[in-house]
């Protein structure tokens, strides 16, 4: 660890030099909202000595946070979901300086600006205007600085304030992996695909639908009656009410799909893979997975084992009935958020921001989170203004 934070010091830039000259206790600390254990949110702590972050290899690039997007995700980890497995993959030297799992910081969404980078990374530079989705498995965004692999990050759209977009990088990863990486679309063979969205109004939904129809899909979104308008203005082109009944009722009444995108979960499965077209390569893809859950509960290998197990099951079971069942996660992607910048900036996707909060009001901003039925997505200002230092 010395050993990286010399080569930290030695090869600083002019630009972060002056930031530690200009700042107290030569910055070996920075203010951030952490835990120190699992729980609701009376565990979240505003600490001013949360330890600064350190490149500790030559691909990685050091952030000043402006702005955090906030996900459902964060309340999860917040209880401790998905421990067992992300405290293995944790790497100690880019959580902190102990080693150890707390204090952990939230926040997987980020825009901001480059301070630092490694020896290695040549895309980027100091001062670009950046965003990034950050792993669960990383420190988060809740802080004045994050640091992150260099192919986790992409530069920002121009046409998006860092509030923006910070709403975007992590619903934005999770839906490309969800549909591109797993479900095979792309802007070359969307054009007439009828796709239907579980759970349209959320942060993953309000992206999926935009990015649809950019590439020229059909789609349908479920949702309540009173976001209804709210999905069209994104593109949907046909809603269905899930609060005045079985929703799976008046879905079957329409033409069959090519692809369904589950961000509910639960029931759904039941009748869900009933809505595709058979024999004709269609498949439902759900967000929704016990992996997780399963290490939680039975410990990482026999999780992993019953994991593996229940999705191949499940798989073949719907394979012989002609559509194929895929379980989809959320992967950090530079390159994906590369093209979703393109998409952006031509206007064909737009930041859908439901409530602004201060850092100081990081507690507030996570019970918002915490009580659902989101219409975009909550954010977090860190910094305001245009100055980097």
């Amino acid at each position: 660890m010395a050993v990286h934070r010399r080569l930290f010091r030695r090869h600083i830039s002019p630009l972060a030099f002056r930031f530690l000259q200009t700042s107290s206790c030569c910055r070996n600390v920075m203010p951030a909202w952490v835990i120190d254990k699992y729980g609701g949110n009376d565990v979240l702590r505003l600490s001013k000595n949360a330890s600064f972050p350190v490149i500790s290899y030559p691909n990685e690039v050091i952030v000043k946070v402006f702005a955090a997007g906030l996900n459902p995700i964060d309340v999860s980890m917040r209880g401790g979901y998905g421990a067992a497995t992300l405290s293995m993959k944790r790497d100690p030297l880019n959580i902190n300086q102990t080693g150890m799992e707390f204090p952990l910081t939230l926040g997987r969404d980020v825009s901001g600006v480059i301070m630092e980078c490694g020896l290695d990374v040549k895309y980027f530079r100091e001062r670009d205007e950046v965003w990034a989705a950050i792993p669960p498995w990383k420190q988060g965004s809740l802080a004045e600085f994050v640091v992150l692999s260099a192919n986790e990050v992409s530069l920002k759209p121009k046409s998006l304030s860092h509030t923006e977009a910070a709403a975007i990088p992590y619903v934005a990863t999770t839906a490309w992996s969800a549909l591109v990486n797993t479900g095979g679309l792309n802007k070359d063979n969307c054009a007439n695909k009828r796709i239907l969205i579980l759970g349209g109004s959320g942060g993953v939904g309000t992206f999926a639908i935009q990015m649809l129809k950019a590439w020229g899909a059909h789609v349908t979104v479920t949702c309540a009656q009173n976001a209804e308008r709210f999905v069209r203005e994104l593109g949907a082109d046909h809603v269905v009410d899930y609060t005045t009944g079985p929703v799976e009722v008046p879905l079957a009444a329409l033409e069959k799909f090519d692809l369904v995108l589950d961000n509910i979960g639960g029931d759904t499965e039941r009748w869900a893979l009933n809505l595709l077209k058979p024999w004709s390569g269609a498949k439902y893809v759900t967000l929704v997975t016990p992996f997780l859950q399963n290490t939680d509960t039975l410990g990482v290998a026999d999780g992993m084992l019953q994991t593996a197990a229940t999705v191949t099951s499940k798989a073949l079971k719907h394979l012989f009935k002609g559509v194929h069942y895929r379980w989809g996660f959320f992967a950090p992607s530079g390159p994906a958020l590369d093209e979703i910048r393109e998409m952006v900036d031509a206007g064909q996707i737009h930041a859908v921001v439901e409530e602004t909060f201060s850092f100081a009001q990081v507690p507030q901003a996570l019970e918002k989170v915490e009580k659902g039925h989101a219409r975009g997505k909550t954010v977090v200002q860190i910094k305001k203004g245009t100055d980097y230092v």
